[in-house]
């Protein structure tokens, strides 16, 4: 009877464990911007922010970012960046591949000087997709 007992509890404990590390985040979007690079290769100007309404699922269990947006974004994570901090952000980002295989780098970055405000970066090479997010 004390075996079963212990291994309930050990069941319980490796359960409660796996699944403190695997989580899944949601997020709404209200608005998003695009940047561009030009014919010369330098950045040009952020386009206007465009209201919209998306879900946004960071899901570390299926290695996965997707933006629910017309057309489906499905970024796979290939690897989890360190955590970056200073005065004015905290920075969560991760190397990904999106639906065509293309790499990108996408960031989560909370403005502390900005209420809190968080943002949703995906750097491409040739342009940037920012979307404000919150957490749902």
């Amino acid at each position: 009877m004390n075996i079963l007992r212990n291994s309930i509890v050990l069941l319980f404990l490796v359960i409660g464990i796996q699944q403190s590390y695997s989580q899944s985040y949601r997020f709404k979007t209200s608005g998003f911007s695009v940047l561009e690079k030009n014919d010369k290769g330098k950045w040009g100007e952020w386009s206007k922010l465009d209201l919209v309404n998306l879900s946004v699922i960071l899901d570390t269990e299926k290695h996965r970012i997707v933006v629910y947006s017309q057309e489906i974004q499905l970024f796979n994570i290939i690897e989890y960046m360190e955590r970056e901090e200073n005065d004015t952000d905290i920075v969560y980002s991760f190397i990904c591949k999106d639906n065509n295989g293309i790499d990108c780098k996408i960031s989560i970055i909370t403005r502390k000087k900005q209420d809190y405000r968080k943002q949703l970066y995906i750097n491409y090479d040739e342009h940037i997709i920012v979307y404000n997010i919150f957490n749902v």
